[in-house]
């Protein structure tokens, strides 16, 4: 990757940063659905996305999903970083959505970078502080609402993360990633298309009106 196109995904990089990503990194990609992260693994870098969509979620012992955030071109992944800082294995999951490619970038780097440059200081702690809004966002949803304000909450934000009101989900895969049931979230989403929230289709959905 070049590095105007560096500069154009991260514009508050430093001039002599972005030439040592240049020079110091690899640009991996990831089909649609492939797993870029997995719980029990070790990090030796880390990652910076530049294009496409991944989503990121734990998983229990019988392989039922809890969404935790998506990440978008120009950001990173703040509990990777952690893992990677402390060489401790993953407790996350992490999928490309959609083709996804990034930047990684060997842990030696991240370290010596903190100190090195002010704009790669600001951005881990910004990567930081924005993922941990993110999760207070998510407990408070699950801990606080019931199902059917969860399920609008969790519609809303992937209009926002897609950039469409078009969420190509079936009521199972959604299911899954709020910890329901099928029955429950088709029974929901009924009800918000008879309110004329939402128009269903066939494994998707469009969102007409959200509170």
């Amino acid at each position: 990757m070049s590095v105007s196109e560096i500069q154009q995904q991260f514009p508050a990089f430093e001039k002599e940063l972005v030439q040592d990503i240049e020079s110091n990194s690899e640009i991996r990609s990831f089909t649609a659905g492939e797993q870029l992260m997995r719980t029990g693994q070790y990090f030796k870098s880390t990652m910076l996305i530049v294009e496409g969509l991944v989503k990121v979620y734990r998983e229990d012992d019988q392989g039922n999903e809890f969404f935790m955030y998506y990440l978008q071109p120009g950001q990173a992944c703040a509990l990777s970083m952690v893992c990677a800082v402390k060489q401790e294995t993953s407790q996350i999951m992490a999928k490309a959505v959609k083709d996804t490619e990034v930047i990684s970038i060997p842990l030696s780097y991240m370290d010596e970078w903190m100190s090195k440059y002010k704009s790669w200081y600001h951005f881990v702690l910004e990567t930081y502080r924005s993922r941990f809004e993110e999760l207070l966002e998510t407990i408070d949803h699950i801990a606080f609402q019931a199902m059917d304000e969860r399920l609008e909450f969790y519609l809303k934000k992937h209009v926002q993360t897609l950039g469409s009101k078009t969420i190509p989900l079936s009521h199972q895969e959604i299911a899954d990633e709020l910890n329901s049931s099928r029955e429950v979230i088709s029974r929901l989403l009924k009800k918000m298309e008879q309110m004329g929230k939402v128009k269903l289709q066939r494994n998707s959905i469009e969102v007409i009106k959200l509170n």
